[in-house]
């Protein structure tokens, strides 16, 4: 037996039960390792396939790369793919690159503003063409239940979380209100004016999530290996936000040994994410609706 088989086994069945209970359903893609794990779990809870769209919110500021193994992994599984930006506020110039805004306030409206805008219909939906892979614009979905690639160790605002959880009016979040799940009875109630958002890999770790690529063969963004220069990402961003950290694991298997027992194993995960470090940072944006 596998030693993840307690975890794939309740985020395959968390999955299942949003798909029955959420008839609005769509799952977030940042091209990042946890939510592309996500989409090789839910390709195995539904025979093969992935039955709900798929989101990406683009800052306009992805690193190229990314952009490109977005097309490239769609169109092999066939994927839904949407993608929303919030080109008001990139024309406006309203970003931390362009206008000396706070990382924290860029996030904000490209991040939390691209999310509501796409939950509700106010902002553009483009739907990636599996065939030219080429973005095209499509009708608005509107979407009630979110399926989210977060971890309760990856940063001290989602250890507040519950596996499923509730967002108010705003895409505000409560952390006080959220309600008990015990002997897994998680909410099934869409609150009024609001949403709720879904997240199967909240008991894994960084080294479990590894492990499982490594197990399971799963194929990630290159940009977590070192290409030859002793540089990799060890969590994806903006390009503006997000920094390599010198390495030189060139695979999962290498990733999840310096994990393991190599310098990585006191540092945290996003140490290299630049706005973390702002003051309120990641959990003042949380409340107002970012990931």
């Amino acid at each position: 037996m596998s030693a993840f088989s307690h975890l794939e086994t309740a985020s395959i069945r968390l999955l299942r039960e949003a798909y029955s209970a959420f008839t609005g359903l769509v799952m977030l893609w940042s091209m990042g390792k946890d939510s592309t794990v996500l989409l090789y779990l839910a390709r195995k809870a539904f025979l093969g396939r992935v039955p709900f769209p798929v989101l990406h919110i683009d800052t306009g500021f992805k690193i190229p790369e990314i952009l490109e193994w977005r097309t490239t992994v769609s169109q092999e599984l066939g994927l839904d793919l949407r993608v929303v930006m919030n080109e008001e506020a990139i024309r406006k110039k309203e970003t931390f690159p362009d206008s000396g805004l706070s990382r924290t306030e860029c996030c904000y409206r490209l991040k939390t503003l691209g999310l509501r805008g796409a939950l509700d219909g106010t902002l553009k939906q483009k739907r990636l063409n599996l065939v030219t892979g080429f973005l095209e614009d499509a009708p608005p979905i509107l979407w009630d239940a979110v399926i989210v690639g977060l971890r309760a160790d990856e940063e001290g605002s989602r250890s507040k979380e519950r596996y499923i959880s509730v967002r108010g009016v705003n895409s505000r979040w409560d952390v006080a209100a959220q309600p008990a799940e015990f002997w897994n009875q998680y909410q099934r109630k869409i609150p009024e004016g609001g949403h709720v958002r879904i997240h199967p890999l909240l008991d894994w770790t960084e080294e479990e999530l590894w492990g499982y690529i490594v197990e399971n063969d799963i194929l990630v963004s290159p940009l977590y290996f070192d290409g030859g220069n002793g540089l990799r990402y060890r969590s994806l961003g903006c390009s503006p936000c997000t920094g390599p950290i010198s390495s030189s694991a060139k695979d999962a298997s290498e990733v999840l040994e310096e994990l393991r027992n190599g310098p990585l194993k006191s540092v945290p995960e996003r140490s290299g994410r630049a706005q973390d470090t702002e003051t309120g940072g990641l959990e003042t944006l949380r409340k107002d609706g970012y990931m």
